[in-house]
């Protein structure tokens, strides 16, 4: 049996988590079948039972297109191209809504079974209308096309299942909850400090730690809004690049740009880090922070744990099946601040419920060494990539005849 990936990230190329996800399934999944993916942009490698093709997109095409319809439009011309070469997979599985039209192609085309896994659904995602304008509604409508084609369906969380069988005409029969999951050998304690001292932070010192891309869903700027209530001595850390919009960008640089008037201690890292650096920043934190509006499953905090830190997140979406509370982080109740499904109704009481909870932590130096032994305790017990990806395979089997 062989199955195909189709997806817009794949190493180097990642951004997200969905990214993180397709990297280690693919891998771990080779190990059971064949496996080829094919990505967006110029990959091209073979290991053993997995080889890797990305596709060499020509941006001219869109030289003059609307700068909001550039991406969907994008997509869906790079879906199409997925299916030029000859397919002699068993079995279609994509990732995200840029690459579900490329299954749907593959499932009519070719006449394979079609599986998607869903990263985050784009009808919670409206702020996105901010980005991609009049694209939002055609990701929409690609997704949601593909929700309701798809012989198979894995939701990262049973929150997210939820979540289609409300938001789409799917039969919850077809769903099947699989949780995300993280490579626990290379995702550990380290003592390497190289990389804190080369962005100027002190590993002897407390460390709040936050790492993601700068969007609305993230919910980084309450985190920013909550640093004049964190504990003065402790450093607060910010690894944040990719901002959405230009919007979110000046009200991220508004929003530091008054922290840094008042605080010294405070250090924004506006690139993407290798993946060792950031596991020196998780390992050395004292708390990693994660306040999401909106969070299907939430690797980081998987990530962060693995390396031992205790974590204090929104109580939303998949978080809640990853965090214990008061055990391995802290829950914050995003809905008591909410007037959309998407927004704080006081976004400063929001603010401040994060901060207390974080220096509830840094202000107890068991607490924090306890949460952050149960929460690497919970990562090896339920999150191993070898079982996630033969929970795949069987699923697979089911399916293909």
């Amino acid at each position: 049996m062989k199955a195909l990936f189709l997806t817009k990230e794949y190493p180097p190329n990642v951004y997200g988590g969905a990214g993180v996800h397709v990297e280690y399934l693919s891998k771990e999944l080779a190990r059971l079948m064949d496996v080829e993916v094919r990505c967006f942009g110029n990959q091209k490698e073979t290991s053993g039972s997995l080889t890797v093709h990305g596709l060499d997109f020509v941006p001219e095409i869109f030289a003059h297109t609307d700068k909001k319809l550039k991406s969907p439009l994008t997509a869906m011309h790079n879906c199409i191209s997925f299916n030029a070469n000859p397919i002699d997979a068993q079995l279609v599985h994509c990732h995200t809504w840029y690459s579900h039209l490329g299954g749907i192609v593959a499932q009519k085309a070719y006449g394979i079974p079609f599986f998607l896994t869903t990263h985050s659904l784009e009808p919670l995602r409206p702020w996105k209308r901010e980005q991609l304008g009049l694209g939002y509604d055609l990701s929409v409508w690609i997704e949601k096309t593909a929700m309701e084609s798809a012989d198979a369906i894995i939701a990262v969380s049973n929150g997210m299942k939820e979540d289609i069988l409300n938001y789409f005409n799917v039969d919850p029969a077809r769903v099947s909850v699989i949780y995300n999951g993280i490579d626990i050998a290379e995702y550990q304690q380290t003592d390497k400090v190289d990389a804190l001292e080369r962005h100027g932070v002190d590993p002897s010192k407390p460390i709040v730690l936050f790492v993601g891309r700068i969007t609305r869903q993230k919910g980084i700027v309450h985190l920013v809004n909550a640093i004049e209530h964190i504990n003065d001595e402790a450093q607060i850390v910010l690894c944040a690049g990719e901002p959405d919009t230009p919007e979110i960008k000046l009200e991220m640089e508004e929003g530091v740009k008054k922290v840094s008037a008042k605080r010294k201690n405070f250090f924004w890292i506006q690139k993407m880090l290798s993946k060792k650096d950031v596991i020196q920043f998780y390992s050395h934190a004292s708390v990693f922070c994660c306040p999401s509006i909106y969070e299907p499953f939430g690797i980081i905090n998987l990530e962060a744990m693995a390396c031992r830190t205790p974590v204090v997140a929104s109580a939303v979406g998949g978080i809640v099946e990853i965090v214990q509370q008061g055990q391995t982080g802290y829950l914050i109740e995003f809905e008591q601040y909410k007037q959309s499904p998407f927004e704080p109704v006081h976004p400063p009481e929001f603010s401040k419920a994060l901060a207390g909870a974080i220096n509830k932590i840094l202000d107890d130096k068991a607490l924090m060494k306890s949460m952050g032994d149960k929460g690497r305790a919970r990562v090896e017990e339920k999150f191993s990539w070898a079982s996630i990806a033969k929970q795949t395979f069987e699923l697979y089997k089911r399916h293909v005849k």
